[in-house]
């Protein structure tokens, strides 16, 4: 029986500054860093959490998705913050890109997208609170 999710992955054109904006700009922590003979094999995550993001190295363009409409469409991640519009304006002190100028409400919370240096859409969500 499958029991967890262990890894999702991204695909980047330079795992070095892939690295630094995940953790740097969103401020995820650095846990794999192994050079084997496939690859590079580099994870980081979100706090405790037990899904790490695979900072895959791919030729440019290579598992980018279609072009998706900026609110509609959720990027490949979707991180959680418990104060999305606090944590809004600390990533944007960072230099974090964002595809909408502030986050926006929607039925089940608040959302954001934020871009990494390849395009990749990352997807920064808080739910509604009951």
């Amino acid at each position: 029986m499958l029991t967890n999710i262990m890894f999702v992955t991204v695909y980047v054109t330079d795992q070095d500054r892939a690295l630094k904006f995940y953790t740097e700009g969103l401020g995820l922590e650095k846990r794999i860093d192994y050079s084997g003979p496939d690859g590079r094999f580099l994870t980081v995550r979100a706090g405790g959490s037990p899904v790490e993001i695979i900072l895959w190295s791919h030729a440019p363009g290579a598992g980018q998705p279609v072009e998706a409409r900026p609110g509609a469409t959720p990027g490949p991640l979707i991180l959680e913050s418990d104060d999305l519009r606090r944590d809004f304006e600390v990533l944007r002190e960072r230099g974090v890109t964002f595809v909408q100028p502030e986050p926006e409400d929607y039925p089940f919370g608040v959302r954001i997208e934020a871009l990494d240096p390849d395009g990749n859409r990352i997807s920064l969500r808080q739910q509604r609170r009951r």
